[in-house]
């Protein structure tokens, strides 16, 4: 894929509005990696949303119907647990501790959490879960990421997410919304899931009808 389309003179911003152990937004993130590539200078902001609060699960049938569709793997630790209750604050955290500290490394680290959990049967709930992942990463992030609740930073991150979902009058998730200069333009993940690669020429077919 090529890294020089973004028009020239032109700013772009792709919000993600996720949620780390959730399998569709597991299923959209190779969307983020294909804009990620094909613009280089694009600002992203990647944007945990903290569904998962250990009191419920996406559960088997979105698995089974995410693999139906989706160029994504889920490994047999996850499938066996799918219907387990899932908690993703401590991921939240981690995110929003790599957003004021190092914002570079998130969509990689992003990419590494979701192989962890959704491949690896990693539940990711406990300081022990991520220890082999931060290991790899050479990240040391600080203790508070692993206490339980969310910390200010991702608390932040929250209220965030409720003006643009102000601005575009959903509350679902996963949400992939492109700002082109002053001008947003909202992503259907669904018709890209199994061609990710796909959304680059839609994204450009959209900027061509900016005014």
């Amino acid at each position: 894929m090529t890294n020089n389309t973004q028009p020239k003179g032109t700013q772009l911003a792709l919000y993600f509005i996720y949620d780390s152990h959730c399998p569709w937004s597991y299923a959209t993130t190779p969307l983020v990696n294909a804009l990620s590539e094909a613009f280089p200078k694009m600002a992203l902001h990647l944007l945990h949303c903290s569904h998962f609060d250990g009191s419920d699960s996406a559960g088997l049938d979105q698995v089974d119907r995410i693999k139906n569709i989706a160029k994504v793997k889920f490994g047999r630790e996850h499938i066996r647990y799918a219907n387990s209750p899932k908690d993703s604050s401590k991921v939240a955290n981690l995110m929003a501790w790599l957003d004021t500290k190092q914002p570079k490394k998130m969509l990689n680290v992003l990419n590494e959490v979701q192989k962890a959990h959704f491949v690896e049967g990693n539940p990711l709930t406990s300081k022990h879960d991520f220890s082999e992942l931060l290991d790899t990463l050479k990240l040391s992030p600080s203790n508070k990421v692993f206490k339980d609740g969310l910390i200010s930073d991702a608390e932040q991150i929250l209220a965030g997410i409720a003006e643009i979902y102000d601005v575009i009058g959903t509350t679902s998730f996963p949400v992939l919304l492109l700002t082109v200069d002053e001008q947003g333009i909202f992503i259907d993940h669904s018709q890209h899931l199994s061609a990710p690669e796909t959304v680059v020429d839609t994204v450009l077919e959209e900027m061509k009808n900016l005014d």
